[in-house]
């Protein structure tokens, strides 16, 4: 199980660093690499709808990786989204500017970035399942934790690269050609994950489902045959998640530095230490969920996150660093405690047929409305309402995971090797 755990966590780091630096260099540079003219209000919501569009894609992602982890196993689908990751990524360090070939750099960035989304859509419900397919029933919510903590891993690590790419360079080098660096360097990372990937084995649930019951022959089909409520509910509950984690990771980086007019470096470090408290709430999560089941710890936190939502603003609109140093951190590791129990929950909901597609699928649609949405009609509300009313539609997201646990009910006991699908209670 350590060497699962560890396959899962450093491939998730590392599909999750090339997915979320992207969101990094959108808050701070792409307005003016890729959408100079613009101007600095319309390029940024220009430039967190190219972000935007990868979540899209993310659901045709799932469909598209877990037919064929569904099929083939998840062992080859996960070795195929790291690779399709990789190469985007790279090729956005390598993009030529709007200065140098005009309109055609940000339709070629759409690409990639779907490509990205593509990948990232067949990435985690293989990583959790990864974790969960091999996790002894009693700790399967501590094991199947490590993909969601690897992606709190690659957030502190995104951060960490663009914080010393700054931090040694001037802000011109850094908007010129120092911002390629962190895309550049993700192929040493993707030939460490490959290498990790490709010396594990698959999972035994497949194995022997693959043995006892044969696989689907289209489980997206087979899915919302059996399942299409689940499918929903699931996305519903994980939408707390992304709500809050793409709106503290993502859009306050830039709202930090562009709206309070606090130093980049200082607020690339608290997205540091958010990239932390996201791990920490993932740990804290997933090991309650094994004692006191899944359903109670995500209302809890989605709960909790509702209030947060609404006083986020209030506190980050002092303009005080110390407000920015709470409200950042403080919303990552609501995030992390509500995710912690996810990567269980969703294995143990879906049939193993169609588990990889269900799964993702979920995940997916869920990051589509919460992790898109907030980040790309942030400016524009803020603008015209204040962040109050950005802060309602964030809890208004996060009451909807809310209702949607307490409708899906407690998976803790579900055998995942079941012959049939069965609902929770």
């Amino acid at each position: 199980m350590k060497r699962v755990a560890t396959a899962s966590f450093i491939g998730t780091v590392i599909e999750f660093y090339d997915f979320g630096i992207y969101g990094t260099a959108a808050a701070l540079v792409f307005p003016q690499v890729f959408f100079p003219a613009l101007g600095e209000a319309a390029g940024t919501v220009a430039s967190f709808a190219t972000y935007g569009v990868a979540f899209v894609a993310r659901p045709f992602g799932s469909i598209l990786f877990g037919h064929f982890g569904d099929r083939l196993g998840r062992k080859k689908s996960l070795i195929a989204t790291m690779l399709l990751m990789g190469l985007a990524t790279i090729l956005v360090g390598c993009m030529p500017t709007a200065n140098q070939i005009g309109v055609a750099a940000p339709i070629l960035i759409v690409v990639l970035r779907i490509l990205q989304g593509l990948a990232a859509g067949g990435e985690f419900a293989g990583a959790v399942l990864f974790s969960s397919e091999h996790a002894p029933k009693g700790k399967r919510g501590f094991w199947s934790m490590f993909a969601n903590f690897g992606g709190g891993g690659a957030i502190t690590l995104a951060n960490l690269t663009f914080f010393l790419t700054t931090l040694f360079m001037s802000g011109d080098t850094f908007t010129s050609w120092g911002w390629r660096i962190p895309f550049l360097a993700s192929f040493l990372l993707v030939i460490v994950g490959l290498w990790i990937r490709l010396r594990i084995d698959e999972t035994p649930v497949f194995k022997k489902n693959l043995e006892q019951a044969g696989t689907s022959r289209i489980p997206f089909i087979e899915a919302f045959k059996h399942q299409p409520l689940q499918v929903l509910l699931a996305a519903g509950t994980v939408l707390v998640g992304f709500t809050l984690t793409y709106a503290g990771g993502t859009y306050l980086v830039s709202y930090g530095t562009a709206v309070l007019e606090l130093p980049r470096t200082f607020v690339l470090g608290m997205a540091m230490v958010g990239g932390l408290a996201i791990s920490a709430g993932v740990v804290l999560g997933a090991v309650l969920s094994d004692r006191i089941g899944r359903r109670w710890v995500i209302v809890g936190a989605a709960s909790v996150a509702v209030v947060w939502a609404l006083a986020l603003f209030p506190i980050l609109d002092h303009g005080t660093r110390a407000g920015f140093a709470v409200g950042l951190p403080v919303t990552m590791f609501i995030s992390g405690v509500a995710t912690g129990p996810q990567g269980a929950f969703l294995a143990e909901l879906f049939h193993t047929r169609y588990r990889y597609t269900a799964a993702g699928l979920s995940y997916s649609l869920a990051g589509m409305l919460g992790g898109g949405v907030p980040p790309l009609i942030a400016a524009s509300v803020i603008d015209s309402f204040g962040g109050f009313a950005f802060g309602c539609i964030l809890a208004g997201f996060c009451l909807v995971s809310v209702i949607c646990v307490l409708v899906v009910g407690e998976t803790r006991e579900l055998d995942l090797e079941r012959a049939t699908a069965e609902t929770a209670s």
